[in-house]
């Protein structure tokens, strides 16, 4: 199966971004329960960055689902990159 890697770049906006944040948390809680969202999580050479992992490998569609990541929705993320990944080893591989 091929995943959709998405990355974020957020606004410069801690204070907003904290506001915001459990529900953003939220959000991706449901799609890792719905088994769409594999991981997610900051990027650690960027404090205004994140990775995410969905299970969609139709980068259109994960851009569709991402536009309603109260993130996105409250315009605290600035720039999203989708690319489709194929996993040939690893932990992702079924």
């Amino acid at each position: 199966m091929a995943f959709s890697v998405v990355t974020y770049t957020y606004l410069n906006a801690p204070d907003a971004l904290a506001e915001v944040r459990p529900e953003h948390r939220a959000f991706l809680r449901g799609l890792a329960d719905q088994g769409t969202l594999a991981a997610s999580g900051p990027l650690n050479d960027s404090p205004e960055g994140a990775l995410l992992l969905l299970r969609i490998d139709d980068t259109d569609e994960a851009t569709a689902l991402l536009a309603d990541d109260p993130f996105q929705r409250e315009g605290l993320v600035t720039e999203v990159s989708v690319r489709s990944w194929d996993p040939v080893i690893g932990v992702f591989v079924e």
